[in-house]
């Protein structure tokens, strides 16, 4: 950065914690844990004051690149209206204002019937920095409307029940309850779960409506700290499944949304490393369920089905054989077809397969790299298909796929303003080496005609963790660094789930430092290709893709001129050390047991960010925390930044924001997320040295 930049706050010194598990570590900041302490609130406040003017010689740019990513979303917008029954249900945003408006229209009226509003978020969230809604979920007779709010980022929330008759809500109001929500048949009865003192969800229970929440049922809790319970109902209606999950084993059980009193019964019990999800099929040839699962070896799952009254293993049928290059990632169930999600190749394909004689094909699509997935699919008994595409070219596109003439209709492609020409860019599938001779795939977006000089800067992002892919789909917000010549760039490393199970195994607990090892070849081989250069790469990742940014730039720091760090996983083995932390538990079947295992204690110690900080030349980093954060604790930023600052022989500048009346997921407002990318990339564009918008250089 050239501006001449204010020393960062003195943080106060305490004494020093010692940190002990078969050897000695210190830990210098551990006292920044302390949420109730006032010190450490002022001291978070200080470091976004610093953060502040820091770049303040950049507030212009921020303003100019923020209204830039503003005018080109139409901010008055509407959803694709999607229909249940009688209803067509949709949301639309209106400009200026933050959060969106739930709608629905009577069918029969048409598009230009009468509008009724079921939910306005922005009425809601007045008065609150932080705001979110979840389990937004409709009764069977559309007569009542349940969902659930969180004013503070701590993704714990109030479950309410508005009357859809009168528009106001019940005395119905539920506390700390967490995702997942289901209704019986009877339109009374709501299912929901609740979390532990850890953050994990464990118990499902009842409430009719019109009763006090002190009145609620208590159905199932889950002991085992391995696993999460969650809920929700299939698209027949027709059964409410509560599914058990660890990182590795799976568990479901299913009750008739007829009888809301009755019992649980089980699908198959849990066996340790067995996997499973269900869905439910009710035709001509009567009820059964279709089963995903690793069952018998499969590793990128297989399908099956099951009677209903019958539904353990012992009656599985094979529908799908497991094959070895295609990963069966999920189902969905119509009367007359299904759809399987499916990956290959690194990418996520559609396929459709007619129930009553196996006829199955793949939905072919324009370009060689994009991604697809489901969108809002409310009805059973349907011949239409809903479904989403998108590349790193193509806006979020809305498509509706008839079943029975395998035709796809356009039904809206996401308008971005401003001028934005799809043409004048390209994307691509490179292939990097690993030092294993693994190959490792990159999705790659920029503009035509690029020269391979090296000279173009360039944005690497990456995750790699949890078997989830980072999928190549369009950003309106990416095309302010696009315009000024970037080259953006996806790793999909190992750990992730883009190539197969094996992928995800390749990239876990004894095997993570794969996932560090394929971004950094990922961002050798976009130098050696003559895309870029060090002093012109930033990268980027968020939780465990923070955890990425901050062992690669131990590893590697001579190959990165900024990083930012969004939620960053980084202080890894005193959180997996401490039980008593959200996840905790749980996460030992992703990373390992440090507290059971001295041989995962030396790995993970071996490569967690925080304590492998030394005297390096760290790039210039932008690292964002949130306060309520129940995923990463807001300390792991703050005492990272600590570190780097102290340990770096590097003049770049370190920052840190912390959110502080938010949480994982960052500003819930449109506005205030969209003004956190342009603050990120002014800082990218900074930090590379690049003119920044209103600047005469």
């Amino acid at each position: 950065m050239t501006a001449e930049r204010p020393a960062p706050p003195v943080a106060p010194r305490r004494p020093a914690k010692l940190v002990a598990h078969g050897d000695e570590r210190v830990d210098e900041w551990y006292w920044l844990r302390d949420k109730d302490d006032p010190e450490v609130i002022s001291h978070l406040g200080a470091e976004n004051d610093h953060t502040r003017e820091a770049l303040a010689h950049t507030a212009a740019a921020q303003e100019l690149i923020f209204e830039e990513m503003r005018g080109r979303i139409l901010e008055t917008d509407m959803s694709v209206p999607a229909t249940k029954g009688r209803w067509s249900y949709y949301s639309r945003t209106v400009e200026r204002l933050q959060y969106p408006i739930s709608c629905r229209r009577r069918v029969a009226d048409g598009p230009d019937g009468e509008e009724q509003v079921l939910l306005d978020q922005n009425e809601l969230a007045e008065g609150h920095d932080y705001f979110a809604v979840v389990n937004h979920s409709v009764s069977p007779d559309a007569s009542l409307l349940a969902y659930a709010t969180d004013c503070d980022g701590s993704e714990r929330y109030t479950l309410h029940v508005r009357d859809l008759a009168t528009g106001h809500d019940l005395a119905d109001e539920v506390p700390g309850t967490y995702y997942g929500l289901a209704w019986a048949a009877d339109n009374r009865t709501v299912f929901y779960t609740k979390v532990d003192e850890a953050t994990r969800p464990h118990q499902l229970w009842r409430h009719v409506v019109g009763t006090p929440a002190a009145d609620d049922v208590l159905v199932f809790q889950e002991d085992d700290d391995h696993f999460f319970l969650g809920v929700h109902e299939t698209l027949s209606e027709r059964y409410i499944l509560l599914g058990l999950e660890s990182k590795v084993t799976s568990e479901v059980h299913y009750l008739s949304t007829d009888d809301p009193n009755g019992k649980f019964q089980v699908v198959q019990p849990r066996e340790q490393g067995v996997e499973y999800e269900v869905d439910h099929h009710a035709g001509a040839g009567g009820e059964r369920f279709f089963i995903v699962t690793n069952a018998g070896g499969a590793e990128n799952f297989k399908l099956v089905e099951a009677p209903v009254a019958t539904p353990g293993s012992d009656h599985w049928t094979e529908v799908v054989p497991h094959r070895p290059d295609v990963r069966l990632d999920g189902i969905e169930v119509f009367v007359g077809h299904m759809v399987l999600y499916e990956k290959t190749g690194g990418l996520r394909r559609i396929a459709i397969r007619r129930v009553s004689d196996g006829d199955t094909y793949v939905i072919d699509q324009p370009e060689p790299v994009y991604t697809v997935y489901p969108e809002t699919n409310l009805e059973f008994d349907t011949r239409t298909f809903r479904y989403g595409y998108s590349s790193l070219v193509t806006p979020r596109s809305v498509y509706d796929y008839d079943l029975e003439g395998r035709s796809s209709r356009l039904l809206k492609r996401q308008p971005v303003l401003g001028g934005y020409e799809p043409e004048e860019y390209e994307t691509q599938r490179l292939w990097a080496i690993a030092p294993d001779g693994v190959k490792v795939p990159m999705s790659v977006v920029h503009r035509r005609g690029l020269v391979l000089d090296g000279s173009a800067p360039t944005l690497l992002y990456g995750y790699g963790s949890y078997e989830s892919s980072v999928d190549p789909s369009f950003s309106a917000f990416r095309l302010s660094l696009l315009e000024r010549g970037f080259v953006f760039a996806i790793a999909h490393v190992r750990g992730g789930g883009e190539m197969g199970r094996h992928w995800y195994d390749d990239g876990k607990i004894l095997h993570k430092k794969n996932t560090f090892s394929d971004f950094i070849a990922c961002s050798q081989h976009l130098v050696a290709e003559g895309y870029t250069a060090p002093e012109r790469l930033a990268i980027r990742g968020g939780s465990a893709g923070g955890l990425l940014m901050g062992a690669v730039t131990n590893i590697a720091p001579e190959l990165f001129k900024a990083v930012v760090a969004v939620v960053p996983f980084v202080d890894v083995l005193t959180t997996i050390l401490d039980e008593s932390l959200p996840l905790t538990v749980m996460e030992w079947e992703e990373w390992g047991n440090p507290k059971a295992d001295p041989e995962i204690y030396r790995y993970i110690k071996s490569y967690s960010p925080y304590d492998n900080v030394e005297a390096l030349p760290y790039p210039a980093m932008l690292v964002l925390g949130g306060l309520n954060d129940p995923r990463v604790s807001y300390w792991e930023p703050a005492k990272w930044v600590q570190r780097l600052r102290e340990r770096s022989t590097s003049a770049n500048t370190v920052l840190l924001k912390t959110e502080m009346g938010g949480g994982h997921m960052g500003p819930s407002g449109r506005y205030d997320a969209w003004r956190e990318e342009a603050l990120i990339t002014t800082f990218v564009l900074d930090a590379l040295g690049l003119p920044l918008p209103g600047s005469s250089s």
